[in-house]
């Protein structure tokens, strides 16, 4: 993997200018979010149109619109679509966010939130609580009912990113690739100790445990939304007021910490806001891949590597990709549903591909 240097910090942007601008670009993805969100909000086994869905959500407010609907469609409509498509915005936009700002920390365009150890943490955490339950929690179990596995899945993920953390500190310094060497050991020990529960796992929880590593929006509901928006909003609205220092800091730590920004700080509080985005949408969602890797490696090559447009793009395009791959994963085997990790991964494996060949050929 290589590092981006200070002459690609200030390269501008080489796709879609002078067609379309960074903000042109930024207004481009609001509107296809916004259009998507309605197809999502209507498509499905019970047909909801979008002047229907605007009159169920305006009767919620005491408002009458003119489209009439069926008590039918505005169940189907506010008690599964609509916290599906909450969250799956949320989750794929603090991904998306999330990547970008791993590979601003790293200077690396090939960094995901991954390496910090809070998906394998998440997922630990989670494959115990499925497999371990009555022997873990006993009563306990019972008492947190469908709050057990994602607080447990959302402690894990901290536990371990803050373990990562800790190895990386140096008391007066936090050593970056101490901290990418940290979480690839941390990852491998947490990926081992999963693998060690899969195999003791009985037949009805090997299900449960491979929908939930592939990644599924299959059961949101409001209480998971409630649960986990205050950790996915924090990382979305936290993340972008770093954007300046993490332009500084592609240039190097000490000309960041020239230019007067507080770089252990800085470093310290990326990771923060992506263990808290990354291990809400793990424990709500399960392990999603290439969402933080492929998008914000795709905008960079669109926009540059300006954190300041990287970060909101990132948010917009993250959700829209994880909009679609869910109505796909709904689509492609009605009435069954294919796990969404399966849809990200069959779309973001031939792209991320192509990236390492455009790569050897710019290399040459």
């Amino acid at each position: 993997m290589t590092a981006c240097s200070a002459t690609e910090a200030a390269r501008p942007s080489q796709w879609l200018k002078p067609a379309l601008s960074r903000a042109g670009l930024c207004w481009l993805l609001a509107l296809l979010l916004c259009l998507a969100a309605l197809a999502a909000l209507g498509s499905g086994a019970v047909a909801i149109s979008a002047g229907q869905a605007a009159a169920i959500v305006a009767d919620r407010f005491g408002i009458a619109l003119p489209w009439p609907f069926a008590a039918e469609q505005q169940a189907v409509l506010l008690a599964i679509r609509a916290p599906r498509l909450v969250l799956g915005l949320l989750v794929g936009a603090a991904l998306a966010a999330s990547g970008a700002a791993m590979q601003g920390l790293f200077r690396n365009p090939l960094a995901d939130p991954g390496l910090i150890g809070v998906s394998s943490g998440a997922a630990l955490a989670a494959v115990a609580v499925i497999v371990l339950r009555d022997s873990l929690f006993g009563a306990l179990a019972d008492a947190f009912g469908a709050y057990l596995l994602p607080v447990a899945a959302i402690a894990g993920g901290f536990g371990v990113s803050w373990l990562v953390y800790r190895l990386a500190d140096s008391g007066d310094r936090l050593d970056v690739a101490s901290l990418l060497l940290s979480g690839i050991a941390i990852n491998a020990l947490a990926g081992s100790a999963t693998g060690l529960l899969v195999y003791l796992a009985d037949d009805d929880q090997l299900r449960s445990l491979t929908f939930w590593s592939l990644g599924s929006l299959n059961g949101a509901g409001w209480d998971g939304v409630v649960l986990g928006a205050p950790f996915l909003l924090a990382n979305l609205l936290l993340l972008p007021w770093l954007a300046d220092a993490l332009n500084a800091l592609l240039l190097g730590e000490a000309e960041a910490g020239h230019l007067g920004f507080p770089v252990e700080r800085i470093k310290a509080g990326v990771v923060a806001l992506v263990a808290l985005g990354v291990g809400a949408a793990v424990a709500l969602s399960g392990v999603i891949g290439f969402v933080g890797l492929v998008v914000p490696h795709l905008l960079r090559l669109a926009l540059g590597p300006d954190h300041r447009w990287l970060l909101p793009a990132s948010g917009l395009l993250g959700a829209l990709l994880l909009i679609c791959a869910d109505y796909l994963a709904r689509s492609l085997a009605a009435p069954a549903e294919i796990p969404i990790g399966i849809v990200t991964g069959l779309l973001g494996s031939p792209f991320f591909l192509w990236l390492l060949f455009r790569q050897k050929l710019m290399g040459r």
